[in-house]
């Protein structure tokens, strides 16, 4: 099997609701997102998964996310704006935008000490 892997980016802002710290406040982040995708075989052109095609298909889902206050965002503006919603989030569109793909992760780093990975 392989792991075909990207990196990309969005900036926004965000605040934890009922957290009871700092993080309770708007504050920014770059977040830098990591999507992964399993193929069992190569294609006729020997690849997994064509790079550009994920980019593609990644970016189109992040645009939305992109210098925004993301509480202000569907579905943040009903659930919690943590890494963890926003790894789940991004993982549940990209596969909904990728059908016949297994995506093994997405891990959404808040920082670059601090992620979350997200997988099903």
């Amino acid at each position: 099997m392989y792991q075909v892997c990207i990196q990309r980016h969005f900036d926004a802002a965000h605040y934890l609701r009922n957290y009871g710290g700092k993080c309770e406040n708007l504050h920014g982040h770059r977040w830098q997102i990591v999507v992964a995708v399993n193929v069992d075989e190569l294609n006729e052109t020997e690849l997994a998964f064509d790079f550009t095609e994920l980019k593609r298909v990644v970016d189109d889902v992040l645009i939305g996310f992109d210098h925004v206050c993301l509480n202000d965002t569907s579905p943040f503006d009903a659930i919690n704006a943590t890494s963890e919603n926003i790894a789940r989030v991004i993982y549940e569109r990209v596969a909904a935008a990728l059908p016949g793909v297994r995506v093994a992760h997405i891990t959404a780093y808040e920082s670059p000490d601090a992620w979350v990975t997200y997988s099903k």
